[in-house]
């Protein structure tokens, strides 16, 4: 039984020493390996190649516009220039209106008795007619349309009427003594009243004269007069006798 257990230790013995001898063996493998890595030169690699730079631009003034421009402390460096509106010149003023002093109609359509102002002659116009700065337009009895520098222009009849009226004479001054009485005045016969055509109005019609009384109908010099009611009153002219 001893001599088993001899031949069994003996046996660990040698296993256990031929396990060391495979470890050390092993062991330096590893080192001489590691030795032979550590020896070996690592050969660096060719770094990438860089691209080529651009190339410089020669300085420009016009690149430093904005550097002079907004200077703060140089506000003359502002280029913009400050420049006054033109004013528009003024409105041309319109001058007086044209006068309606009636309205006439002999058959061939109606006819504005107009004078270019007040106190001008007066005589007939019908519609496309000048009135000086005036164009008339259109008219009735109600309104009077007008045009003046492009601009239609619209009156009532009541508007244009000629409104100024004479002044009245200014009252003598009193005498600061009594006057000697003047001899009595001989009456002197009164002046015929005149009948007939009066001042020629165009187209054939010509005016009554003043103070004509003669009746409706009444002709004289191959015209023929006619009184008619309009919204002015009576109207009176003379037109040829038919």
């Amino acid at each position: 039984m001893r001599r088993k257990l001899l031949l069994l230790n003996l046996a660990l013995i040698v296993v256990i020493a031929a396990g060391g001898v495979r470890l050390r063996q092993q062991w330096q493998d590893a080192r001489a390996r590691e030795r032979a890595v550590l020896r070996q030169r690592v050969r660096p690699a060719p770094p990438p190649a860089a691209p080529a730079l651009p190339a410089a631009e020669p300085v420009k003034p016009a690149g430093y516009i904005d550097i002079a421009q907004k200077m703060l402390f140089s506000k003359d460096r502002n280029p913009t220039v400050a420049v006054e509106p033109v004013k528009p010149p003024p409105p041309k003023p319109m001058p007086p209106l044209p006068v309606f002093h009636g309205l006439l109609n002999l058959g061939d359509g109606p006819t504005a008795i107009m004078s270019e102002k007040a106190g001008a002659q007066h005589r007939d116009f019908r519609a496309g007619d000048q009135i000086g700065e005036f164009k008339l337009v259109a008219f009735d009895e109600q309104q009077v349309v007008l045009e003046w520098d492009g601009k239609t222009i619209t009156k009532s009849v009541s508007e244009l009427l000629d409104r100024i009226t004479p002044a009245a004479p200014a009252p003598a001054p009193t005498a600061t003594a009594a006057a000697p009485t003047p001899p009595p005045a001989q009456s002197q016969p009164a002046a015929p009243v005149q009948t007939g055509p009066g001042p020629d109005m165009g187209r054939g019609v010509s005016a009554c004269l003043p103070g004509d009384s003669s009746p409706t109908g009444t002709v004289a010099s191959g015209m023929r007069k006619v009184l008619k009611d309009s919204l002015f009153g009576k109207t009176c002219y003379w037109e040829p006798a038919r």
